[in-house]
């Protein structure tokens, strides 16, 4: 029988931990949420020696005291599922930084193995680590291991399985916290033992330090579950509060995270470390970034290289997306000769291969996209875009820190604002996350991006890509002083400073780049295929019904008769004549016949529930330059910006009939009399900064009220439509269209 082993790999963010987890997982891993809160869950399957093995990837933390929503998942994530063995990947090239989350491992008594990564970055740095040493001091194995290479990964899972076939039981370590503390934990821990207080699920000593830690989840649970336990335990923890700011000045929690560091700096200094030349010196990762951060030439290299990332998405993506419209085309006229007429083919045709066909046919872009944003992300060159980042968003009132919130949420490309609204926890400063929070759904996420694409490809062909920069700045500008009158108005408060670490700089891993690039555009093709291709039936059925009255379609069908039996006189006439070729008369008179389904096709959509909505918005629309069928789209855009495409595809492919001729959706926009640069435009600036949607709303609302939510979708659809406004009045006033 195979054995069947359950693992976890934890360590801060950057110190390699996914790159290891790809190395070990490959495509044999999927990608989720966990219950009710947008933090990605990797879980991936290993066959080692005869062990099938189950990893999971937990988010990257620096610490499992709850402060935000990726420290509060693992901790929750190892009490809850209790795997077998924890593999804590470590930074050899910053060990005492990454052997603070260790320290907590080792309290909570979790069965631990530590993979010491990026040993040959150490190494060109100087840095020899002994890990025999280290091992024997912390008591726990420590591997070296290159998670970019595999180098060391089979010898860490030899390890991992030892471990866990020891099947024992968690054993928490003690660290002195010096008297005062260690006092107040000897107190505490008898208390916590006596009444298995928060149901026995952590070690004792370990809920004593969450107490003193002030950590607001186990404060929550103590409450909940026996509060008169949680009361007695408080007021000693407030007398060591009490006692400790009078007589030293700082809280409990800073003690603990002082004595943490000491008991990692005496086994540094244990020989465990050494250094082979003066470490002092500009390393590698610091050269180049005298140049990729200078004041000066770095934010023109960043936008240079934000440019880079557009021209190369819309180059390599041409010929794709054109071969996949093509296939869409003809998928749609092979359905028109198959199916028989009546509502069956029309929904397959403009509800199902015209909507979420629109949307599919965008995947090419959307993966190079996203090829392009993973080589950035793993090369450790988005985290410099923050720390540049932070200079100007102080002069709007946000933090630096709020840079990768907006990046999230498509500041470059793609990406989404739902967890874009997610990462705004890291904010310590709660209005400064408001600020961050209402304002990145204006970032062109990877649902706009389709839409964007199709009407500047449309409209702009012979520059996409500029316009495609052009709009993305735009974003940023918009955003940023949405924020500014924010902080000047309802959350107006003074900044806090911004630190961050800057990883150092790695060459991606091209198996790295195609798990990344794959997992984004997965997500994206699973909503095309589920939520969007269910908003485009319901849509369709709101612009098939309810149906033209009786007279109106036998009004059409009699003019039908009358244009066909002019048209089989025209053929008794030829052939009377002889004649093998049909003459421009009897053309005509076919084309008339397609004049009259076009109309009535058009007719009956304005007669449908949704015609009737999109025209009653017309009243107020035409400032921006928008018809009804223009705004159905705009409309089901609420739910999901995508929708818009695939709405647009229904709407203007309803009752066509030459399905000879397989026009592409912008074909069939550049075409149309309603739409022209200047409306084409008008739409983009509203599309980019309307409504969020309905997901990203519901995310608001969790994260801070149903009040902002709903402020979130009033100011920002009526701030769209007046830029929309002023774009179509004055672009036509010009005649630019």
């Amino acid at each position: 029988m195979t054995r069947q082993v359950i693992m976890a790999l934890a360590g801060n963010p950057n110190a390699g931990k996914t790159t290891l987890f790809n190395q070990l997982t490959g495509a044999r891993q999927h990608v989720g949420n966990y219950p009710g809160i947008t933090v990605d869950h990797k879980e991936g399957l290993l066959e080692h020696q005869g062990t099938r093995i189950t990893i999971t990837d937990l988010p990257g933390t620096y610490s499992m005291t709850a402060y935000s929503a990726e420290e509060l998942v693992a901790r929750d994530y190892l009490i809850s599922n209790r795997p077998e063995v924890v593999i804590n990947i470590v930074d050899a090239s910053n060990l005492e930084r990454n052997l603070y989350l260790t320290c907590q491992f080792l309290e909570l008594g979790v069965p631990l193995v530590i993979a010491l990564n990026m040993v040959d970055v150490a190494r060109d740095r100087g840095i020899e680590i002994k890990a025999d040493k280290l091992a024997d001091l912390l008591g726990v194995p420590v591997v070296p291991i290159i998670a970019r290479s595999g180098f060391g990964k089979d010898k860490l899972i030899d390890e991992a399985l030892a471990v866990a076939a020891r099947k024992q039981s968690w054993q928490p370590r003690d660290i002195s916290y010096g008297d005062d503390l260690d006092a107040a934990i000897a107190a505490l821990v008898p208390k916590i033992e006596a009444t298995h207080f928060v149901d026995g699920l952590y070690p004792p000593r370990y809920i004593a330090l969450k107490y003193l830690e002030n950590d607001e989840q186990i404060l929550a649970k103590g409450k909940d579950t026996d509060p008169a336990t949680a009361a007695e335990l408080e007021a000693i923890v407030n007398s060591v509060c009490e006692h400790t700011t009078k007589t030293l000045d700082v809280y409990p929690e800073a003690i603990i995270a002082d004595h943490r560091y000491g008991f990692i700096k005496s086994i540094i200094r244990q020989g465990v470390v050494t250094h082979k030349f003066d470490t002092d010196r500009l390393y590698t990762s610091d050269r180049i970034d005298q140049v990729l951060t200078n004041r000066l030439i770095g934010p023109v290299i960043m936008l240079a290289i934000l440019f880079g990332v557009y021209q190369f998405t819309f180059s390599w993506s041409e010929l794709p997306v054109a071969l996949l419209e093509d296939f869409f085309g003809w998928l749609s006229a092979a359905t028109e000769t198959i199916l028989p007429d009546g509502r069956l083919k029309s929904l397959v045709i403009s509800g199902i291969i015209g909507g979420v066909g629109g949307v599919l046919g965008f995947v090419p872009l959307i993966m190079f996209m996203f090829f392009a944003i993973a080589i950035l992300e793993d090369s450790g060159y988005l985290a410099r875009v923050a720390y540049m980042m932070d200079r100007v968003f102080r002069i709007f009132g946000l933090h630096g820190s709020s840079v990768m919130p907006f990046i999230v949420s498509g500041g470059i490309a793609g990406g989404c604002a739902v967890p874009g609204v997610m990462a705004t926890r890291t904010l310590r400063s709660p209005k400064e996350r408001m600020a961050t929070l209402l304002t990145v759904p204006f970032m062109n996420c990877g649902a706009k991006m389709p839409v964007l694409a199709l009407l500047i490809g449309a409209f702009f062909s012979d520059n996409k890509a500029q316009y495609m920069f052009l709009f993305t700045m735009l974003a940023w500008i918009v955003a940023l002083l949405a924020a500014r009158l924010l902080r000047s108005t309802v959350l107006r408060g003074a900044p806090t400073p911004f630190v961050m670490e800057l990883p150092p700089y790695r060459f991606p891993t091209m198996r790295g780049l195609l798990i990344h690039t794959w997992e984004r555009t997965w997500q994206y093709i699973k909503k095309a295929g589920t939520v969007i291709l269910g908003i485009s039936i319901l849509l369709w059925a709101m612009m098939t019904f309810p149906q033209l009255p009786a007279e109106r379609l036998a009004g059409y069908e009699a003019m039908r008769q009358n244009i066909a039996s002019g048209y089989d006189e025209t053929i008794v006439a030829e052939q009377a004549q002889e004649r093998t070729v049909l003459s421009a008369a009897a053309t005509d008179l076919a084309g008339q016949l397609q004049e009259i389904n076009k109309r009535e096709a058009e007719e009956a959509l304005r007669h449908s529930l949704a015609g009737r909505i999109g025209i009653a918005v017309e009243t107020v629309s035409h400032l921006a330059g928008f018809d009804w069928r223009t705004n159905i789209a705009l409309i089901g855009g609420f739910a999901a910006k995508e929708v818009i495409i695939s709405t647009l595809g229904t709407a203007y492919s309803m009752g066509e009939v030459n399905t000879d001729q397989t026009e592409s959706l912008g074909e069939r926009l550049k075409k149309d009399s309603n739409w022209n640069r200047v409306v084409a435009v008008a739409a983009l600036v509203f599309i980019m900064f309307y409504a969020p949607c309905f997901v990203t709303v519901i995310c608001i609302a969790r994260e801070a009220s149903w009040r902002w939510a709903l402020f979130s979708i009033g100011f920002n659809t009526v701030f769209a439509f007046i830029l929309a406004v002023l774009v179509f009045q004055i672009g036509s006033f010009f005649h630019l269209g």
